[in-house]
């Protein structure tokens, strides 16, 4: 029995739990974090409320006035807009009919567009990058540093596989995922981003340097086989 002023058996857990949580965080230890989030989901409230921090507290005490000021932002700005865009929709099909293409609205949508790649200050960006040049650009530092297992595994990985496409589609955010089909109906690429420029594309396609990006199947292989072994997701993708 714990006696007056000692801990319970469930503190000694929490802060068990605590510890092993502090010092993989503490070490950035990547290969123990979805064991760190494991261990965070079983313990709970409790073990949450016990490794808070200044940050916590500041969250805890603007969450009541910050979900007010949500709540009115999506009652007085977004479900107006939202009704503003439908009729603006509405006028341009009677005004344009079907010379202009739909907004992506959860619907199939098909985009048709070619591999491109752009000038960007003088000088052409070609439309396909290599392996070799995220190499040739690490740093070792973030945002330019390549993952453990990618340098562990360059002996194995041909620097010359394809990596990104750059193309001329018009797309958005939530087209990411869509694959990127040639025209014999074969997956070329999975998008996934845009350039600098395809910012802008949300209100005016420039076709001069708006680009989307796209992943190529050859780098997607190269990964799940060589870096990942993902040996058991490659043959339920008959990629083996």
């Amino acid at each position: 029995m714990a006696g007056s002023g000692q801990p319970s058996g469930a503190q000694i857990a929490v802060q068990g739990v605590a510890r092993f949580v502090g010092g993989a965080l503490d070490r950035r230890d990547q290969d123990r974090r979805s064991e760190v989030r494991k261990k965070l989901w079983q313990g709970g409230k409790a073990i949450v409320e016990f490794l808070a921090g200044p940050h916590d507290e500041l969250a805890r005490a603007i969450d009541g006035d910050a979900r007010q000021v949500r709540k009115r932002y999506e009652d007085e700005v977004e479900a107006p807009i939202t009704v503003a865009a439908h009729r603006i929709a509405v006028a341009r099909f009677q005004a344009y009919g079907t010379n202009v293409y739909p907004d992506a609205t959860f619907t199939l949508r098909l985009n048709f567009g070619t591999v491109q790649g752009w000038v960007e200050d003088g000088a052409a960006v070609e439309p396909v990058t290599r392996l070799g040049q995220a190499f040739e650009r690490a740093t070792g530092a973030a945002p330019f540093k390549i993952p453990d297992r990618w340098t562990n595994a360059r002996q194995q990985l041909d620097m010359n596989t394809p990596f990104c496409i750059s193309t001329n589609n018009d797309i958005v955010g939530g087209n990411s995922g869509s694959p990127l089909i040639d025209a014999d109906g074969k997956i070329v690429g999975l998008m996934f981003d845009g350039n600098i420029h395809s910012i802008a594309g949300h209100y005016r396609f420039n076709p001069a340097d708006n680009r989307a990006t796209a992943l190529h199947p050859a780098i997607i292989r190269a990964a799940l086989l060589k870096v990942y072994d993902a040996k058991a997701l490659m043959t339920e993708l008959n990629l083996q």
